[in-house]
């Protein structure tokens, strides 16, 4: 029996270089006798980079960027033997780069990620795979293209701070002073989901999570419309509608409006990179998962577009999550047969933190279990 794991990151507690051993290491115990190929996904979003490294897909390198709040850190990005760079927009914009009682994304800038780029030009880099995922931001991407040379100024000519409140006082958008060099450099912005940036489904679907409160949320649309309109009329191409500009914080649609760039899914995209579809050449079986599957699963996360590649290969698919949120029953609809959370009991975040790999190695045992009653050769 060939089995495949490729499984996303569990946010927060294991790469997934690690869930993938957890998952085989549970399951070795009850199908001692299958082959385990693991192969570590993501979406674009937090673990990009680390599971192109663990595929042996890129090299990495350091940058001192600003991190969301302003402050100073270090990120890494990667260079592909082609001299395409890979940056994960999280490493220097995430969400994780800052405590959760500073969380607010009317205050958070891209503006370090627009920092990676910059480095990369300076390494020579003029292809570029952005991931977008994980984000702290709603700017729009107004501060990675601060970053990069568009001046963004109020009624009085003033620059703007670059985050989601400075936009509510943008007047004029000027693009003159963008580096050259992006003129030479090609872009593939591989987004974590497939929302548009404006409307119900937009990027505001995610702003809560990243610690808006309602009237922030109401306050982000109405600068976001605007803003959306400016760079419409600005460039003539379609940003608020467009599916994937919403991602990180819509950081894909200020990217796009002013890039040689196009949109692409970055779970699809990490699948080619990592030849998934060969690995998965000739399994009975594949498992994937993430840290919570829910309704949002289906936008484009790892778990889809890994069944849904199964799916073509005409090979189940099981998924296992740290926990199953609202909705979850929707990944059904979409190449997945079975969903299991690794939780077998009441408990908080901090013990699923802290016993998340156990837990999720009880959780593959058990169902390796009930697959060895039919399934052992």
């Amino acid at each position: 029996m060939k089995i495949v794991i490729a499984p996303d990151s569990f946010k927060g507690s294991l790469s997934a270089s690690e869930v993938a051993l957890a998952i085989e290491q549970g399951f070795s115990h009850a199908l001692p006798k299958a082959e385990y190929i693991r192969v570590p996904m993501a979406d674009g979003g937090e673990g990009t980079l680390d599971a192109l490294l663990a595929n042996e897909c890129l090299t990495l390198h350091f940058a001192a960027v600003t991190n969301p709040l302003g402050e100073k850190i270090k990120a890494a990005f990667g260079i592909q033997p082609d001299n395409t760079a890979v940056i994960e927009m999280a490493t220097a914009s995430g969400l994780s780069l800052i405590p959760p009682l500073k969380h607010n994304p009317l205050q958070s800038t891209t503006f370090g990620t627009g920092e990676l780029i910059l480095a990369a030009l300076d390494k020579g880099c003029r292809r570029f795979i952005i991931g977008l995922g994980g984000s702290a931001t709603c700017d729009g991407g107004v501060g990675a293209l601060t970053a990069l040379g568009v001046q963004f100024k109020n009624a009085q000519g003033e620059t703007i701070t670059p985050n989601a409140e400075g936009l509510e006082k943008l007047a004029t958008i000027d693009a003159t002073l963008l580096d050259p060099r992006l003129a030479e450099s090609e872009f593939i912005l591989a987004h974590d989901v497939n929302n548009p940036l404006l409307g119900l489904e937009g990027a505001l679907m995610y702003a809560p999570q990243k610690g808006a409160t309602a009237a922030q949320v109401e306050t982000l649309h109405i600068v976001l419309e605007r803003y959306a309109l400016m760079l419409s009329e600005l460039t003539q191409k379609s940003i608020g509608t467009l599916p994937g500009t919403g991602a990180a914080g819509g950081l894909a649609g200020g990217l796009f409006a002013f890039l040689n760039a196009t949109l692409k899914s970055g779970a699809w995209l990490v699948m080619e990179h990592v030849n998934l579809r060969e690995k998965m050449q000739n399994a009975n079986l594949v498992i994937t998962g993430e840290g919570q599957i829910d309704a949002q699963t289906i936008r484009g996360k790892t778990p889809i577009a890994v069944a849904q590649l199964a799916h073509e290969l005409k090979i189940p698919v099981i998924a296992i999550a740290a926990r199953l949120g609202r909705g979850y029953y929707e990944v059904y609809k979409h190449g997945i047969h079975a969903v299991f959370s690794m939780i077998n009991a009441p408990v908080s975040e901090e013990v699923c933190h802290a016993y998340t790999q156990p837990l999720l190695g009880s959780a593959a045992n058990n169902i390796a279990r009930l697959l060895a009653l039919d399934l052992k050769k």
